[in-house]
């Protein structure tokens, strides 16, 4: 996959410096890339996701039971999971979603079937 306006890879942006949240990895994705991310739109920027969702599950692949995976193998694990959250939020972002107020789902008693 080519590293132009890959979330997942930025070209000068400096790393955050505080403990990373949701809303610090989104705003990070945001800061860097919005101007080419909004303008590529959903449609296409979905298609980016979904290559990074199959790259995953190759990796996945690689690394299951079973398997003895190379470092290299492991190592592109890790990065995938990356990928796919970069460009998950790249999706969220131009379409508006705080994925940490989306998240409450799971993590706020009494919203959604979160048990008290």
């Amino acid at each position: 996959m080519s590293t132009a306006n890959d979330p997942s890879k930025p070209a000068s942006a400096a790393p955050p410096t505080t403990p990373l949240t949701v809303a610090g990895i989104q705003q990070f994705i945001r800061d860097k890339y919005f101007a080419t991310d909004s303008v590529r739109g959903t449609p296409a920027t979905f298609m980016w996701f979904i290559e990074e969702v199959g790259e995953l599950s190759t990796a996945l692949a690689n690394n299951g039971v079973g398997k003895t995976p190379t470092p290299e193998e492991r190592a592109n694990l890790d990065e995938e999971f990356a990928d796919v959250l970069a460009w998950l939020c790249t999706l969220a972002n131009i379409n508006g979603v705080d994925l940490e107020k989306a998240l409450e789902k799971y993590t706020v008693r009494g919203v959604d079937g979160v048990k008290a």
